[in-house]
């Protein structure tokens, strides 16, 4: 028999002591009793973590196959460690003592990574866990933990998968002022650990429901209360792999209903679900969303949300929804981003009809008629001291289009083709440029309002063309026969932080150009004009007079309207009014002197003064100087005026207005008693 060379033996010892030492080595691992090495582990995670571990049950090592592994890879067998009786601490300040109490868990380790120092667990199970989450007013949290050697590991923990069980996770943060608890249950018939670890597992195979869930407590100071579904294993490290979420919740007057699917949870990403939400305002969802959005009545909407969440870029898009703001309807595609200095909204909104009553909270205006429960209004004064809320301003950018088909103040007076730009940046709200359609004609202008300081400063240019009288007071019967027009213009500046502060620190130029009209009590009561309804009644009584021309221009002060020109030509007279209105103060001061023209059975009353308040306004006959004072006032103050304002508020150029025949016919009258 032919002698083996000594290379050859030598290497045959080496493979002999090497299977020896694996031999050893499987037949230690299979008979050690692994409950004696609880101490160095707890030791060694409590080190790596900061908190106290312990395994405070039985420790116990099993071998299986890999699952989902394929070739020489799949006979090489990985340990499943299973420990009962697990303990988190929590740090000294938390409220509770344990960060994380388990019966029970169960996780796969894969060898070969080991030999990169790297520990790679597939999938981890949770059986009963009891988790406490908490958040101190200083920003610190009891979720984040800090290894006690100050020298990094050379070793890296990576994990795919978490497979839930039957548990609670409580959490209290103080700086979103959420005390809460969810309960955790299976959502059918309940799945062993060791089936949920194999991915082979039916649980795993699909994105079915695993667990639903109970969720109560309170969410700055409101009730919360809800419940849902998800699925039984959520992957850390598949992007492509959904977890199912299916949610109902109540927080306050919010209700939220959320139906789809998360991915790639472990860089908290990847949102695709149905969002049905409801609440009793849009200004209600700021404390949940930090999203800047105005007060309005109730509303409700459905959309597809989808989001990607990162540290510096989030970006949520909620887009193709459609739903209700009280009685108008709303619809559109909006997206959120928070890169750049601060959040960024962005989108269109359309609507086909929009009530005025819903709209009017956007500009300050009551939700109804009469003053609202959060309009304030100071004792005797018609314009209200609610301050703005310019708080949440700086919270957010936002840069939206909005396009309405038709807004309903009073049904017989719609508005149509509405359409605004909003742009809010760092503070400061524009509206640019901002039109809709009214009575025929239409009103045009830029809004911006400055609220990045401590006194809000706004700016207001606005102008009225062919606004078709018939049109503006449809319900007015002797209107139906008038065809005239009125354009304006108007430009202004104010800063305060309530309208009463706005409107007593005005200041710029308003002008009107009224021809050929009608005009009455009637009229001026369903206009809301007061003092014009009075006024008109102590001139011509009840009978609706005639407008051949009619023009205003103030001069606007530090809240005080002063009348460079306030005149009307009718057909019997010739109607002057001089004086101040006072904004700030809310009081009247204007004298009203007509003219009858020619000769006629009956001659206007004297003078008329007007003093008292917008609420309580004073009309009467003046006497004495003042009423000497009217004609020379009408003779000499009312033609010029006219036509300087024809040049500067001119009628559209599909109708002809009476006002320049009447000028030039009052002209050569005037002339002629020279």
């Amino acid at each position: 028999m032919p002698t083996m060379n000594k290379p050859a033996r030598i290497a045959l010892i080496g493979v002999a002591i090497f299977a020896a030492v694996i031999a050893l080595l499987l037949t230690v691992l299979l008979t050690w009793n692994w409950d004696r090495s609880r101490p160095w582990l707890n030791d060694k995670v409590s080190q790596a973590i900061g908190r106290d571990f312990a395994i405070r049950g039985h420790l116990d090592v099993s071998w299986h196959r890999p699952p989902g592994e394929t070739g020489w890879r799949s006979y090489l067998p990985w340990p499943r460690f299973t420990a009962s009786d697990v303990v988190i601490a929590n740090p000294d300040w938390a409220r509770q003592p344990n960060f994380a109490a388990l019966d029970r868990i169960d996780f796969d380790i894969a060898l070969l990574p080991l030999l990169r120092q790297q520990i790679a667990i597939p999938s981890i199970a949770l059986v009963n866990p009891a988790i406490d989450l908490e958040r101190r007013g200083d920003g610190s949290v009891n979720w984040t933990f800090t290894p006690q050697s100050d020298t990094p590991s050379a070793w890296k923990l990576t994990l795919d998968q978490i497979h839930f069980a039957t548990g609670t996770v409580a959490l209290t943060d103080q700086l979103k002022k959420i005390d809460a608890v969810a309960t955790i249950r299976p959502a059918g018939d309940a799945v062993e650990v060791g089936a949920l670890l194999d991915k082979d597992a039916p649980a795993v195979a699909a994105p079915t429901y695993g667990f639903a869930f109970d969720v109560s407590g309170t969410y700055n100071k409101a009730a919360v209360k809800g419940s849902g579904k998800f699925g039984g294993v959520l992957s850390l490290t598949d992007a492509s792999r959904p977890f199912p979420l299916q949610t109902d919740l109540r927080v306050g007057d919010n209700h939220i209903v959320l139906d789809g699917t998360i991915t790639d949870p472990g860089n908290l990403a990847a949102l695709d679900l149905q969002l049905q939400l409801a609440s009793g305002s849009m200004a209600h969802l700021y404390p949940l969303t930090g999203v800047t959005l105005p007060d309005t009545p109730p509303f409700s909407t459905s959309g597809h949300l989808t989001g990607r969440l990162r540290k510096s870029d989030s970006v949520f898009r909620y887009e193709k929804f459609s739903g209700k703001v009280g009685g108008s309807d709303l619809a559109g595609t909006l997206t959120y981003s928070t890169a750049g200095p601060r959040p960024k909204l962005v989108g269109e909104l359309r609507s086909e009809r929009l009530l005025f009553v819903d709209l009017a909270p956007l500009v300050g205006a009551s939700k109804t008629d009469a003053p609202s429960a959060d309009t304030k209004l100071a004792t005797g004064r018609a314009i209200p001291v609610t301050p703005f809320r310019t708080d949440r301003w700086k919270a957010m950018d936002a840069d939206v289009k909005f396009v309405g088909k038709q807004i309903i103040r009073d049904a017989a007076l719609p508005v149509n083709d509405v359409s605004a730009h909003v742009i809010m940046n760092d503070g400061v709200l524009t509206l640019d440029p901002l039109a809709f359609g009214v009575a025929g004609g239409t009103l045009k202008g830029t809004i911006a309002l400055d609220g990045s300081a401590d006194l809000l400063r706004g700016k207001f240019a606005i102008s009225a063309r062919g606004l078709r009288l018939k049109q503006l007071f449809p319900s007015f019967e002797p209107m139906k026969t008038s065809f005239g027009q009125v354009n304006g213009d108007a430009s202004l500046a104010a800063a305060g932080n309530t309208p009463a502060a706005l409107a007593a620190t005005l200041d710029g130029e308003v002008r009107v150009l009224l021809n050929d009209g009608v005009m009455s009590g009637t009229l001026l009561e369903q206009a809301g004009l007061n003092v014009g309804n009075i006024v008109l009644g102590k001139l011509f009584g009840d009978t609706p007079v005639k407008i051949n021309c009619a023009a205003a221009e103030f001069i606007v002060r530090k809240g005080v309207l002063d009348s460079r020109v306030f005149a009307l030509d009718t057909v019997d007279a010739l109607i002057n009014v001089d004086g101040t209105v006072n904004l700030g103060t809310e009081q009247l001061n204007l004298n009203v002197y007509p003219q009858t023209k020619g000769f006629r059975v009956f001659s206007l009353r004297s003078p008329l003064y007007v003093k008292g308040t917008f609420k309580n306004p004073q009309v009467g006959v003046a006497m004495g100087a003042l009423a000497a004072r009217g004609a020379a006032v009408v003779g000499l103050g009312l033609l010029n005026p006219f036509a300087a304002l024809l040049a500067v508020v001119a009628p559209s150029n599909d109708a002809k207005s009476p006002c320049p025949s009447i000028i030039a016919d009052a002209n050569k009258g005037l002339k002629k008693t020279r």
